[in-house]
């Protein structure tokens, strides 16, 4: 099971939508100018900006700023330079939790990192302290309601899937990222609405919370999540669906 891509989906349900948009077109503005400088300005070439560009999309950003963004990265429109940073460190619970981050001054960024760790009862650690326990993989979330597990089982089989299971509220299709793409294509081709899908660093063993726990980890993860600089926020917890719904703000 994997707590991040839930708790995504929950707050993504619950977000106010204007402030929150403001700040979620920042981070995928970044993502779109990082993806296309490291990778290319070809979408079709290029995954993790198709990916980036996804989800540019079904956050309803509009095109001319992905333009811009894909062209601040290849070079053709000056911009501010970012640079990727990864963070890990622990949360409640001995809870893993890995932070990416695109910034413009890495100092000012592990500074508030540190500052928000600390303040809500996290603590950075070394590089590569956690980073052994996560696996990427590409995700796919599909609630219950929306398809039975036989088609999406009979669709993960045909387009590379690792494994389908139930996952609270959702059905999870996993992959190795090579075959994301077409599985997601796959999916949706099949009519079936899909809830969340992204490239995710799954953690190999999870972690159960509950109770003041389980709300101590979520608090650090929004924290987190509020800064401009972060990206995502993965880590190994597992709390059920109902207690995520309840705390998810």
């Amino acid at each position: 099971m994997s707590g991040h891509s839930r708790w995504s989906t929950i707050r993504r349900k619950k977000s106010a939508a204007d402030a929150k948009r403001g700040r979620e077109f920042s981070k995928l503005i970044r993502l779109i100018t990082i993806a296309a400088r490291e990778g290319g300005g070809d979408i079709n070439a290029n995954m993790r900006l198709r990916t980036a560009v996804e989800a540019a999309r079904a956050a309803n950003m509009p095109q001319d700023n992905i333009t811009r963004a894909i062209k601040r990265g290849t070079g053709e429109l000056e911009g501010v330079s970012y640079e990727a940073y990864t963070y890990e460190g622990y949360g409640p619970g001995g809870t893993a939790i890995l932070i990416e981050t695109l910034t413009d001054n890495k100092n000012r960024t592990t500074a508030e990192i540190r500052h928000i760790m600390s303040k809500q009862g996290g603590s950075l650690g070394e590089s590569g302290c956690v980073q052994w326990m996560f696996e990427k993989k590409g995700v796919i979330l599909v609630n219950r309601a929306d398809a039975g597990e036989d088609a999406l089982m009979e669709i993960g089989i045909e387009n590379g899937a690792d494994e389908v299971a139930e996952d609270g509220n959702y059905f999870r299709i996993v992959s190795h990222p090579s075959a994301f793409d077409k599985l997601r294509k796959a999916v949706e081709d099949a009519g079936i609405r899909v809830e969340n899908a992204e490239i995710s660093m799954e953690a190999q063993t999870q972690i159960r919370l509950a109770g003041k726990e389980a709300e101590a980890i979520l608090r650090i993860v929004n924290a987190l999540e509020e800064h401009d600089d972060v990206q995502n926020v993965w880590s190994n917890f597992d709390i059920p669906d109902d207690v995520m719904e309840k705390l998810a703000v």
